[in-house]
């Protein structure tokens, strides 16, 4: 099964032209739209939950927010560094945050969480996929996620989405996990020590040997390993072979994908687990503030493309309302259905 994060890198030059020529199009239309926005009808502030620094999220996050002002979707537009997915999910509901990125399998368990609370979790549009990164020091001689038993990894910080998709994926190794300075249960053998430490945390560790491996859960490339991989060489772990019992135990969030020779210097291509990354808004949040966000979305796509990463955004008219089971605001619906005629 080919991972859909190739779509992008790997269209046909004709079918590329088609797409362009669709984006031409409706941004053609959508433009005058968004420019008839008047200070009396937008929002005075936006924000946009991001991520960690060196990562894809507020990367993307920031591109955003910077778009929102320049068409006058918003009077003020700012990105914020957090967490990651459960971070911003949070700061969403609570009010700190009008829009935030986050996971797909995130979101999905927050909303369940959160389902009999009167105001809920709506997405604007499933914007790119996220890739599941396990890193190892190359001269480590680690090639399985199964020989990682008896080490310490770093599963992401507390608060992204990381830190609940790497758990379930050491579950799906038939591994299990212990944090750093407890005991293994009784009866336990292959057992793998885990440290709460997010992107650039978790590459200073690896860098100096006290964790042997790092989950992240990211653009291709990050930054901030294509750095590390530059001074000290990196491998990745293959992981789509835990598909099968993701999915059955999980749901349908996981993809596999891949990793692209050269997306990282001298690393060969490998297969990864993919996660769809969606935009997403409170329910109440007013019918004209997503119905711009969405025209910005689809009509100026091309501002936000982190220069950074290859082939894993979406934002493309048919992609965008895919979003993994999570109903999309009644006014982005209403502008899909509108642009899709």
């Amino acid at each position: 099964m080919t991972g859909r994060a190739e779509l992008t890198a790997a269209l046909p030059p004709r079918r590329a032209a088609l797409k362009a020529g669709l984006a031409a199009g409706l941004a053609g239309l959508l433009i005058p739209a968004l420019n008839a926005c008047t200070a009396e009808d937008r929002p005075g502030t936006v924000t946009v939950a991001g991520g960690e620094p060196g990562g894809f999220y507020l990367e993307f996050a920031t591109l955003l927010a910077e778009s929102l002002q320049r068409h006058g979707v918003a009077g003020h537009a700012t990105a914020l560094t957090t967490g990651g997915s459960l971070d911003n999910l949070e700061q969403l509901l609570t009010g700190q945050a009008t829009l935030a990125v986050a996971l797909a399998d995130a979101a999905a368990q927050t909303s369940e969480g959160n389902s009999s609370s009167k105001v809920g979790i709506t997405a604007l549009g499933r914007v790119y996929e996220n890739y599941v990164h396990c890193v190892v020091r190359k001269a480590s001689g680690i090639r399985d996620l199964t020989e990682l038993a008896g080490r310490t990894v770093a599963v992401g910080e507390p608060g992204s989405g990381t830190s609940l998709t790497t758990p379930r994926l050491i579950e799906a190794a038939g591994l299990s996990s212990v944090a750093v300075g407890a005991s293994p249960a009784a009866g336990v053998e292959k057992t793998v020590t885990v440290m709460n430490l997010g992107l650039n945390a978790g590459l200073a560790a690896l860098q100096n040997g006290s964790v042997d491996a790092l989950f992240w859960s990211g653009g291709v490339p990050t930054a901030a390993i294509a750095a590390t991989n530059n001074q000290v060489g990196l491998g990745f772990l293959d992981l789509s072979p835990l598909l099968p019992k993701l999915r059955t135990k999980y749901g349908a969030f996981y993809d596999r994908v891949l990793i692209p020779e050269g997306a990282y210097e001298g690393i060969p291509a490998v297969w990864a687990v993919g996660v769809a990354n969606l935009l997403l808004c409170r329910s109440d949040l007013d019918e004209r503030t997503v119905k711009r966000t969405v025209e910005l979305l689809v009509g100026h796509a091309e501002e936000l493309i982190p220069r950074s990463s290859l082939g894993v955004q979406f934002l493309s008219p048919e992609s965008l309302i895919n979003t993994a089971g999570l109903p999309l605001h009644p006014a982005a619906a209403a502008a899909y259905r509108k642009l899709h005629g």
